[in-house]
């Protein structure tokens, strides 16, 4: 690597900030440079605009279905057509009488057919719910699916095909609920086509609709992961959008330099995928191209294929798919000068990316144009748009958040000997939908949402530099001595040091007198065993040759420990996936700790009592 690091050129809008300090420890963060308040106030206007100004350029594109189940050719829309869907498919759902009272849920992946359905919802004035298609592909019980539509009531379903969605929907949708389906028919079942909601005619009354709507308006619910109680419904409205939309060009002045082209695969039932891409590329007039491609062994190669022919400007992802790109970015010059050609940033986020990952994503990158691509990072969630806070230089380690973007503000409370931030500003939730005692315990007496986040300075004698993160207040723990663990700092350590087998490790030992850790491998870990592709996980976890290796991994660890609080004392990895029926796994793979430790605790007991086989311990332990 370079002495020097050259980096392409990116600007960066917020590097200074100011503080000011309140009782009790507590302090006030705030970028220098204001919110610019000329932003859109509904993203119907920015629908509306683009469609005028250029209604011929491409704002989504898919990959055609073919019937062997492989893809084709792109199917694209472009922003005079999707104005055209939304105008059709809104006045549908007028004629519905539906509202935020009985509001539409989607049943479906990414797709062209989802994206319209949501521009038909937003320019009609009636929220809809993107749904986990886990809670109804994956999940065996239903039971999220369940609380989702009890909670939202809705008047319409869509779901994206009767075949794969079928089930679930007699199993969770009350039969005076119309049901309207992308593809297929349901046995038993009145059912309505999305071609009959796009062929309607629109009248005056959806454009007066859209006209009544206004930042106030809700537009979607978003759920949170639920990790420790029944995942509660997020508010979000135009104006949080709009608004949030205008603080990531202030931060992240490249977004409106050119129009953004994304290949995208993250889902949007979550924030990133759905508020954060989806609204960049609407927001600023820009092409995104979905992906139907995930970053793991089976769909990595589709995502592969889409980057070796669009080139995006700014390419978002979750840390395992940068390490999979990385690792295929060494052999293949194709995938290397497309990706590299004309991206200004990448940008990850849901969980933390190990440095070995970054290095080599580095190297690759200094070898092949001779410099380096800014790895953009910070730190948000669902409650704030999702975007809060960003970087300040391309000079990033893991773990750096760096400052608020414009009008947000920052509160640092000392809690539990940690600093949890919290925030406050126009792109923050009002809170969660039907559940006033969940939003009252959300927000301090000032008005502040409650992260559970915790941070610490990059520099104490530099605020300029911003924040990195300090793990989750509600993670941390104590050892039966009595001494705080910071799981976040610590699980960061230990993804690193086994990197790349690794994907994460829920970090053990609550009221026991040492840590330990219980790791979820990745697909590489099949490599390493060497045993045929088929062999059960299990026999791979515990080849000779992976225990050796995580026999080095530990004795590593523990040589690189200061005290009991990071010391891995015993180290276990596990060969079931993580349930994401009870919450240890979220759709974009990230694992919950918290609710790993819940639904495993017997395991963790045996764990710590040396009662499950294939644990292990540093050798110096032994001796």
């Amino acid at each position: 690597m370079s002495a020097t690091p050259r980096y392409r050129p990116m600007r960066f809008g917020v590097t200074r900030a100011l503080l000011r300090e309140g009782q009790g420890g507590t302090s006030y963060l705030r970028a220098e440079v204001p919110l610019d308040t000329t932003h859109a106030r509904r993203m119907t206007d920015r629908l509306v605009h683009w469609a005028e100004t250029k209604p011929s350029h491409v704002f989504m594109a898919r990959r055609e279905r073919l019937a062997d189940g492989r893809t084709g050719d792109w199917r694209q829309v472009t922003y005079r057509e999707a104005l055209d869907a939304a105008r059709r498919i809104g006045q549908a759902l007028l004629d519905r009488g539906l509202s935020a009272e009985r509001p539409v849920a989607i049943l479906s992946e990414n797709s062209i057919e989802h994206a319209l359905l949501a521009l038909g919802c937003l320019y009609a004035g009636i929220p809809h719910c993107p749904v986990s298609p886990a809670y109804s592909t994956i999940s065996q019980d239903y039971d999220k699916l369940r609380h989702v539509l009890a909670t939202l009531t809705p008047g319409l379903v869509f779901a994206a095909d009767a075949a794969r969605y079928g089930k679930a929907i007699a199993a969770t949708v009350p039969a005076d609920v119309e049901v309207v389906l992308g593809e297929g028919s349901l046995e038993g079942r009145k059912t309505t086509s999305f071609a009959e909601l796009l062929a309607t005619a629109p009248t005056q009354a959806v454009d007066a609709a859209m006209q009544a709507t206004g930042p106030d308006t809700i537009t979607k619910f978003l759920f949170t992961s639920g990790s420790t109680k029944a995942p509660k419904a997020v508010i979000n409205t135009h104006g949080m959008w709009c608004a949030n939309q205008m603080q990531m060009m202030q931060s992240m002045p490249l977004l409106g330099e050119t129009s953004p082209v994304l290949v995208d695969w993250l889902p949007w039932n979550h924030t990133f995928g759905g508020n954060h891409n989806v609204g960049l590329v609407l927001y600023h007039g820009g092409t995104l191209y979905i992906d139907d491609g995930k970053p793991t062994a089976a769909g990595m190669a589709e995502t592969l294929r889409n980057l070796r022919e669009i080139a995006p400007t700014a390419y978002f992802n979750v840390p395992t798919g940068f390490e999979a790109i990385a690792n295929a970015m060494k052999a293949d010059p194709v995938l290397r000068e497309k990706l590299l050609s004309r991206v200004g940033m990448f940008f990850y986020a849901g969980a933390a990316l190990a440095q070995p990952v970054w290095d080599l994503l580095h190297e690759v990158q200094e070898a092949h144009c001779g410099e380096r691509i800014v790895m953009g990072t910070g730190l948000g969630m669902t409650e704030s748009s999702p975007f809060a806070i960003f970087i300040t230089s391309p000079e990033v380690k893991s773990g750096y958040l760096g400052l608020p973007t414009p009008g947000v503000e920052l509160k640092l409370v000392p809690v539990d000997g940690k600093i949890e931030v919290r925030y406050k500003g126009p792109n923050i939730t009002r809170g969660y939908w039907r559940s006033p005692e969940a939003t009252q315990e959300a927000f301090d007496d000032e008005g502040y949402f409650c992260t559970g986040d915790a941070v610490l300075w990059i520099d104490d004698a530099d605020i300029h530099k911003g924040l990195k993160f300090d793990g989750r207040i509600a993670e941390d723990f104590k050892l039966a001595t009595g001494t705080f663990v910071s799981v976040g700092p610590l699980r960061a350590k230990i993804i690193a040091a086994g990197a790349p087998h690794v994907q994460d490790a829920v970090v053990t030992g609550l009221n026991r007198n040492e840590v330990g850790a219980l790791l979820y491998p990745t697909p590489a870990l099949r490599e390493l065993a060497g045993l045929p592709a088929g062999a059960a996980m299990k026999d791979v976890v515990e080849s000779a040759k992976v225990q050796a290796h995580f026999q080095q991994v530990v004795n590593t660890l523990a040589k690189q420990a200061t005290g009991s609080a990071n010391r891995v004392a015993r180290l276990h990895l596990l060969h079931e996936p993580a349930s994401i029926d009870k919450g240890e796994v979220t759709d974009k793979g990230s694992i919950n700790q918290r609710a790993v430790l819940k639904h495993r605790d017997a395991l963790v007991q045996a764990f710590h009592d040396g009662q499950l086989p294939f644990t292990l311990t540093p050798q110096k332990d032994k001796q």
